[in-house]
């Protein structure tokens, strides 16, 4: 039976985000997960390695068996070589009975089961003696179904046709009466075949001849210039042009007994055809549970041959909260082939001291990959797989969340912020202390405050209430700070070196937080206009020096060209209106001075209703808030 607490749970999400089956561009296996490690030989085996992976395990000791199993076949080559080749040359046994069960297998079908079940008493002899106790078992019920084989091998004939109609199903020796019916029209139709130089020698018509067609029979034909030959027990059937056309009794009593024998030798194949089928049918379950013991043979072989051709590592299967990984790598990306060399990278997750991680860094950096590489090893090494890492220490996780990129559900009415807020919700209200998070930007679809609010809220309830073990990639570096206030929360970044006012991305995740994002210069990666990238450099920096009026707003936009000094929106809107920017309000940005907020402040306060010792107080404050003594 199949019991949730017994598998970690994977929400669509979670299948989407980490590319497990299908891949997010065309919904092919092509670059996924499943596609790295499937190298099985036969059809149930490729479907029980898929089960397997949208089904990781919770039972360490379970675990243990497939890894035992997988660690016995990857160490020995030459038995994983033979048993490879072996499946290969087993049939989908699943698809084979369920057609057999239901009547719909034709004789083609029963010879691919025969073939399938030829390499049972083989495989079984590759398995003898093997240490895994998960082998050890599988062989320990082994059936050959050597009965089925014997049965199939008598009754069907070598190279049957595709319609169960048009005979040469059964094989001689099977049945004794179809072997009689057999032999009176094989001799029935060699004295046919024979009459014909019997009448012409009988006669002297050397154009005599014999002839069948469905209408009449078998007949004789004689042309009208030997009419006066033709004896007198030929008896006249049709009359032609050139030619006269006759039956003898001897002649119908052999085309009774050719023509019945094989409308019966037809009708008889079949019956004993669905009789054999029926046979076998009795066996169905028999064949279902070596099918099942194929399965998980070729998807343990498959897991081996993916560990030995990419250099995994047998991960340790721990009972508590510690997610360690030694030069972790993408099981996907690092088959891809590219120019770049993938860098491994380290990972620690407990809920002691390493929970929440803090990822900043720039964008391209490879802060998505490194994510979702943990949550591949992590589902990995519970499916029983080994991993793609140096050494990995998987303390059991009972679900993994994922939190990643952005998307819209135009047709369900839902923006990319709403998508993101829904899948939060999911992750918040269902995760457990023993969760994995994956979070990838939460809060960029909204205002900048809103999003850093978003943000910080969510990492504080991970934190407090969920403790669950946590990447959280951000480009707010204002949540590098919860490092500082709370413990278990640690920052680490992306490394890049700058060079030339440009970025190389070193893909080696290190402790510390990113001081800025890099932005502009991704920007010119990805090929914007040098004009654009050397303006986005300008507000940038009087954006950080925060060069500002008294009145608090940004002199980042208004753009001085030939000396003439411009009037920014707001002057623009007031002489629009017929009014001079004087007039109009100031309004504070959200990089508004101190001066500003000062000049602000002043004008909203009203000092008819404060007493001379309060106006004192507070003009003393405010004049220490724009650096007075």
């Amino acid at each position: 039976p199949f019991l949730i607490r017994e598998y970690m749970a994977l929400d669509a999400s979670c299948l989407r985000n980490l590319e497990l089956v299908k891949n997010i561009y065309d919904g092919s296996s092509r670059g996924t997960l499943l596609s790295v490690l499937d190298f099985t030989a036969t059809s149930m085996g490729g479907r029980k390695l898929r089960e397997w992976l949208l089904n990781p395990l919770m039972d360490a000791a379970e675990i243990e068996r497939r890894l035992d199993a997988v660690s016995e076949f990857k160490d020995g080559h030459q038995l994983r070589s033979d048993l490879r080749t072996a499946l290969g040359e087993v049939y989908d046994l699943e698809r084979l009975i369920s057609r057999v069960s239901l009547g719909a297998a034709n004789a083609r079908d029963l010879l691919a089961l025969k073939q399938s079940l030829a390499g049972l008493p083989k495989i079984s002899g590759f398995l003898a003696g093997s240490g895994a106790r998960l082998l050890y078992d599988l062989i320990e019920g082994w059936d050959d179904l050597q009965d089925v084989y014997q049965l199939i091998d008598k009754a069907i004939y070598d190279e049957p046709p595709y319609s169960l109609r048009e005979g040469r199903l059964i094989k001689k020796g099977y049945n004794a009466g179809l072997d009689e019916l057999r032999s009176i029209s094989s001799e029935g139709k060699g004295w046919i075949a024979g009459i014909e130089q019997r009448e012409r020698e009988r006669t002297g018509i050397g154009s005599l001849k014999v002839s069948y067609n469905r209408v009449f029979g078998y007949y004789i034909e004689v042309t009208k210039a030997n009419l006066a030959s033709v004896p007198q027990d030929f008896i006249r059937k049709q009359t032609l042009a050139n030619a006269e056309r006759f039956i003898t009794p001897e002649l119908k009593e052999y085309e009774e007994k050719v023509l019945g024998a094989e409308e019966k030798i037809l009708d008889m194949e079949y019956v004993l055809f669905q009789e054999a089928r029926e046979a076998v049918s009795a066996q169905t379950v028999r064949i279902q549970d070596m099918a099942r013991r194929l399965a998980i043979l070729d998807s343990l072989a498959s897991l081996a041959e993916a560990a030995a051709k990419n250099s995994y590592a047998r991960p340790m299967i721990l009972d508590n909260d510690t997610l360690r990984i030694v030069e972790g790598r993408h099981p996907v990306l690092e088959r891809l082939a590219t120019d770049e060399r993938f860098i491994p990278n380290d990972t620690l997750l407990d809920c002691e001291e390493n929970q929440l991680i803090i990822l900043t860094g720039p964008n391209m950096a490879g802060k998505s990959t490194y994510m979702r590489q943990v949550a591949a090893i992590t589902l990995m090494a519970q499916m029983g797989s080994f991993v793609p890492a140096r050494e990995a220490h998987v303390g059991l996780v009972d679900r993994i969340f994922t939190r990643v990129g952005a998307s819209d559900f135009i047709t369900r009415g839902q923006s990319t912020f709403m998508v993101e807020m829904n899948e939060t919700a999911n992750i918040l209200n269902n995760a457990t202390d023993r969760s994995l998070i994956i979070l990838d930007e939460i809060g960029r679809g909204t205002s900048t405050f809103d999003g850093i609010s978003i943000a910080w809220a969510v990492a504080e309830y991970i934190h407090t209430k969920l403790r669950s073990r946590t990447l959280f990639a951000t480009h707010y570096h204002e949540l590098t700070e919860l490092a500082l206030t709370m413990d278990r929360v640690k920052n680490f970044t992306v490394a890049i070196k700058e060079w030339n006012d440009q970025i190389i991305f070193l893909r080696r995740v290190v402790e510390g937080g990113a001081d800025k994002s890099f932005g502009i210069q991704v920007a010119r990666l990805a090929g914007l206009p040098q004009a654009v990238i050397l303006r986005a450099k300008e507000v940038l920096a009087n954006l950080e020096k925060a060069e500002f009026n008294e009145m608090g707003e940004p002199v980042a936009a208004p753009k001085v060209r030939n000396g003439e000094t411009g009037k920014g929106r707001a002057g623009e809107k007031a002489e629009r209106a017929g009014k001079t920017a004087e007039s109009i309000e100031p309004q504070l940005g959200l990089f508004a001075s101190e001066a500003g907020l000062v000049f602000k402040e002043l004008q909203d306060m009203d000092i008819d209703r404060m007493t001379p010792l309060e106006a004192m107080n507070k003009l003393q404050e405010l004049k220490k808030r724009v650096g007075g003594r």
